[in-house]
């Protein structure tokens, strides 16, 4: 399943549930990648960490960071509408 991430909040709160879906506590997860669980409660609340732990957190969880162009919507033409 894709998940489309755009600010921080979404990227942490995206991750918190692939952790959970995992079964994993924060505890656990910290454990696995040498890191305080207060690091992980952070990346999940607020996004906020090196690139260094997202990349090991996304590791951890067997996740690929991917990167594409933003979609935009797209405005309907107005013989479309009618």
């Amino acid at each position: 399943m894709d998940t489309l991430s755009r600010t921080p909040k979404q990227l942490g709160s995206a991750l918190r549930r692939y952790r959970k879906q995992l079964g994993l506590s924060q505890t656990a997860l910290s454990s696995r990648i040498g890191k305080r669980q207060a690091t992980i409660s952070t990346l999940e609340s607020a996004g906020s960490a090196t690139l260094d732990t997202l990349f090991a957190v996304l590791s951890a969880l067997d996740l690929e960071l991917s990167l594409r162009r933003r979609s935009k919507g797209v405005r309907a033409r107005l013989e479309d509408i009618f």
